[in-house]
């Protein structure tokens, strides 16, 4: 539990609830500051702010007021009145950092609508922006945004039906930033943290300083939770160089066996003050249980020597292990419900660094390749093997091969084509009965942002499963791999002659759980015709189109409030494959014989000869 001396430094939390004035340009008196009590179960639990901080644009009757969306009452409501433009407001009282906000919406729900902070109710910050909104109860989490404020409000876009907003409750977490201070005080509450992959953003380095965790360390309150990888760490900014005496780590179940204390001046050279010893390790590791009868730690590490710093992180070098179930063992990520900094020093300026924008400027061409020239170019391209390039994946039935069979140019496009012969293909990943072909940029052009389209036309029958796709170039550290390296599924067809899917995979929105969209073609429109495939990729999102049809459109900030880390800020490769069967047909079309995914009239059709994807082009352009 914390001390007198944490209670003292701690103002606010969780406060709640939201409604913009009447008139945004005459703020309505400031209401008393809202009170927050401190709360180790959600480091302030929902304590409902004065109805009164709560204002919006108008209101359809008076019993529908803005109040009740403040009120802590789950079925009461505010209902806007019947306008696109309809907004509400919370006056928090005094400037927070915002860590995240919580609509719980009525029947009526937004279509379209923005998330807005403001320090004086005038000037306002959009921090989210829905624009495919489903209703329910929707968190927007602020990690890695600047996000702070007195005032928050929704402002409405579009409604999702006739008539207006209607919010059961519109809640607010975040806290006052810990100032610089001359007496020892936890200088880390409310202050960025930063980290490495982590899970999904429900799970962000944001939380280890939100100032709460749950009395049994053990209930799944807010924290951090890494991805499941031993060398993994999180921090946090202090906003200026202190002295540190004592860190204390508030750990869930899945704690570091061994970890590193380390202390920063620029955010990138570390020096280490503190490591577990021997024996402690030795206890740590020997402590397995079952996930579900396993509890966390406190460690409260007690520096040998003071040291100095602006930054200070926890760096992980093993894992707990949990019986799964006893013999056998498992390792999961580190997870972190709360990282408190002693001493002094600090400041309140503490700020993440703004995102980045889209450069201005024209594109310009950086890759080209229409496939005219007597075979493939592999100046351009690295063709991949089954067995020696990668391994067999998804539960696919081909092996990938080196061949003018699998892999051709014929009258000026690209063919990749499959093949059937049983028993006849061996690789060092055991023996396939089909082979087919993929190419891929990798080592040749690998490149960070810009427009990628391609021109193709594609075999249609279950089963089947051409795909034109990016992905990070850093898949193979084992200290990333898939999804932290990002996955942009450009175009994948599955066999239906109608559809295809574009799709983002990372951690927190990976396999089946993608953020993806399938697309029809207009008009009658079919994949065995010639289609343009493309994204444009840049460091505020991805559009996706077909035929220079808008088909997807997946922004940075709405991924990561919502999803999981954005892991597109670095340099991906081009492929382009044919596979046969797997997880992605065989969840559509549901054969499992004779191969998964891949019915006996695919097969014979395989046999018979003429399963190709032809692509006519590739081009990739940049802005520089």
């Amino acid at each position: 539990m914390p001390s007198r001396t944490t209670l003292a430094a701690t103002t606010a939390a969780l406060i709640a609830l939201a409604a913009p004035m009447a008139f945004a340009a005459d703020p309505a008196p400031a209401p008393a500051a809202v009170a927050a009590a401190w709360d180790t179960d959600r480091a302030a639990a929902a304590h409902a702010a004065d109805p009164a901080s709560v204002t919006a644009s108008g209101s359809e009757n008076d019993a529908v007021g803005p109040g009740n969306a403040a009120d802590g009452d789950g079925a009461t409501r505010w209902s806007s009145d019947f306008a696109d433009n309809a907004w509400i407001r919370v006056d928090l009282g005094s400037v927070i950092r915002i860590s995240s906000v919580t609509l719980d919406w009525e029947a009526a729900y937004g279509k379209k609508y923005v998330l807005e902070v403001s320090g004086n109710g005038t000037d306002w910050t959009p921090f989210y922006t829905e624009d495919d909104g489903t209703g329910g109860s929707v968190t927007a989490h602020t990690y890695p945004q600047e996000v702070t404020g007195r005032y928050v409000r929704m402002r409405g876009v579009q409604r999702a039906t006739a008539w207006g907003y209607s919010l059961y409750s519109f809640k607010v977490y975040g806290g006052e930033q810990a100032p610089a201070s001359t007496t020892r005080t936890n200088l880390a509450l409310h202050h960025p943290a930063y980290g490495d992959l982590y899970q999904h953003a429900g799970n962000s380095p944001a939380y280890v300083t939100d100032g709460g965790w749950p009395a049994d360390l053990k209930a799944d309150r807010s924290r951090w939770s890494s991805d499941w990888n031993a060398d993994r760490w999180v921090g946090v900014d202090l906003g200026a160089t202190s002295t540190i005496d004592t860190v204390d780590l508030y750990w869930e179940a899945a704690y570091a066996v061994d970890y590193r204390i380390q202390v920063s001046d620029d955010n990138r050279t570390w020096r280490t003050v503190y490591q577990p010893s021997a024996a402690d390790v030795a206890a740590r590791r020997a402590d397995v249980k079952a996930p579900g009868d396993a509890v966390g730690r406190h460690d409260t590490v007690t520096l040998p020597t003071p040291a100095t710093g602006r930054y200070v992180r926890m760096l992980g070098v093993e894992r707990r292990s949990f019986y799964n179930p006893a013999p056998a063992t498992a390792q999961f990520g580190y997870s972190l419900y709360e990282f408190q900094v002693w001493g002094t020093g600090g400041s309140a300026s503490a700020a993440y660094p703004a995102l980045p924008k889209n450069p201005g400027g024209a594109y310009t061409t950086t890759f080209f390749d229409d496939f005219t020239g007597s075979g493939l170019d592999r100046s351009k391209w690295r063709v991949v093997r089954t067995g020696t390039e990668m391994g067999p994946v998804n539960g696919e039935s081909q092996a990938y091969v080196d061949s003018p069979d699998t892999i051709r140019t014929e009258n000026g496009s690209l063919v990749l084509q499959s093949n059937y012969c049983k028993g006849c293909t061996q690789t060092p990943n055991g023996t396939f009965d089909f082979t087919s072909g993929r190419i891929d940029t990798n080592t040749k052009f690998d490149f960070t942002y810009g427009k990628v389209s391609a021109r193709m036309k594609l075999p249609v029958g279950d089963g089947f499963w051409p795909a034109f796709w990016l992905l990070g170039s850093n898949v193979d550290d084992p200290k990333v791999s898939w999804p932290g390296s990002g996955e942009t599924d450009i175009m994948e067809n599955i066999g239906y002659g109608d559809w295809t899917s574009s799709a983002l995979h990372g951690p927190g929105y990976s396999a089946d759980g993608n953020i993806g969209k399938q697309q029809t073609y207009p008009d009658g429109g079919r994949a065995d015709a010639w289609h343009t495939y493309g994204v444009e990729w840049t460091p505020e999102g991805m559009t996706f189109t077909v035929d220079d049809r808008v088909v997807q459109t997946t922004s940075r900030q709405k991924l990561e409030s919502t999803r999981g880390q954005w892991v597109f800020d670095h340099n991906q490769y081009v492929i382009l494959n044919l596979a046969l069967g797997g997880a992605y047909p065989a969840g559509w079309n549901k054969v499992t014989q004779p191969y998964w995914g891949l019915p006996q009239s695919s097969v014979d059709r395989v046999a018979q000869g003429g399963i190709k994807a032809e692509i006519d082009w590739v081009r990739v352009e940049q802005k520089k």
